[in-house]
């Protein structure tokens, strides 16, 4: 088996994955899609794996998930070059691809890269992914950071802690009496299982783990939920009276001190841990976000 990766087969298999078919990259890449199909054939030899599954849009194997990562990077490190070499083309703007969960996007982030000086020209280009599933686009070579609730560093990257951000349960004083009665003559437990809930997306159980939490591990929250995927129709979802859910702290507060939002449980939240994860890459550009990054969040998440 032959160890050298040639360049122009890594930016093919790169353009492939991109653009999804085999004839999309054989567009972008100016050549013939029979060209682009013996290209990845030729590397799959050399690396002696298979690279890609052949689906529309193809999608590369864990195998093939190391050889874009490492094109990403040596793109990353030809542009930087390239600038630092006043090459033509060097006054092109730089694109950080960042994974990010919604709730953070919708409070503390966005007001966190407002902070990156700006002549450091940079680009976002912003993924939004739950927390649990951010780690899955670094390892594909997707991004090249990521807020995530993995402590555990992708192969390749580097971690940090950020803190925790706190969820409390939470529903309009309209629905707290129509649904849970008075309490404490009735124990939540017994009533949120079948309350209507708000829900991300199907993939959100932080819901669920609160009511099996309160039930000690028996059942989850209702069958009967509303699935709103945007953070800010979430918390509008629940202070309309469509359920309860568990809203952001920091979203929460505001809506508690005007009225229009109760705590269910004021003794009881989760805290999701949240790290952020990069490549582990000499480039100044990222690491001036991370440390930006890591200091808004400090000020907003919780790092007792």
């Amino acid at each position: 088996m032959m160890t050298e990766l040639p360049l122009d087969l890594v930016r093919t298999l790169l353009a492939v994955v991109d653009e999804g078919t085999f004839d999309a990259a054989a567009a972008a890449l100016h050549v013939t899609p029979s060209a682009v199909s013996q290209r990845v054939k030729a590397l799959e030899q050399r690396t002696g794996r298979v690279l890609l599954i052949r689906t529309k849009p193809v999608r590369p194997t864990e195998s093939g998930e190391v050889v874009v990562r490492f094109a990403r990077q040596l793109a990353r490190l030809e542009r930087e070059a390239h600038t630092e070499l006043g090459m033509t083309g060097s006054e092109e703007p730089t694109r950080l691809s960042i994974a990010v969960n919604s709730d953070s996007l919708a409070t503390w982030f966005l007001p966190a890269l407002t902070r990156v000086p700006e002549e450091l020209r940079l680009c976002y280009e912003l993924r939004r992914e739950d927390q649990d599933h951010t780690a899955a686009l670094l390892r594909e070579g997707l991004v090249m950071a990521a807020v995530t609730s993995s402590p555990d560093p992708v192969a390749g990257c580097s971690v940090r802690s950020l803190g925790r951000m706190s969820y409390v349960p939470a529903a309009s004083p309209g629905f707290a009496a129509r649904w849970l009665g008075d309490p404490p003559d009735v124990p939540l437990r017994d009533v949120l299982a079948d309350a209507p809930v708000v829900c991300f997306d199907r993939r959100d159980d932080i819901q669920d783990g609160f009511v099996r939490g309160l039930r000690r591990g028996r059942g989850g929250a209702s069958s009967l939920r509303h699935l709103v995927p945007t953070s800010e129709g979430f918390v509008d979802a629940v202070a309309a009276g469509m359920g309860w859910g568990m809203v952001p702290e920091v979203q929460a507060a505001p809506l508690l001190d005007a009225g229009r939002l109760v705590n269910l449980a004021p003794d009881r939240k989760v805290d999701i841990p949240l790290f952020w994860q990069q490549w582990k890459l000499d480039f100044p550009a990222l690491a001036t976000v991370a440390e930006i990054v890591a200091a808004a969040a400090a000020e907003v998440l919780d790092t007792a």
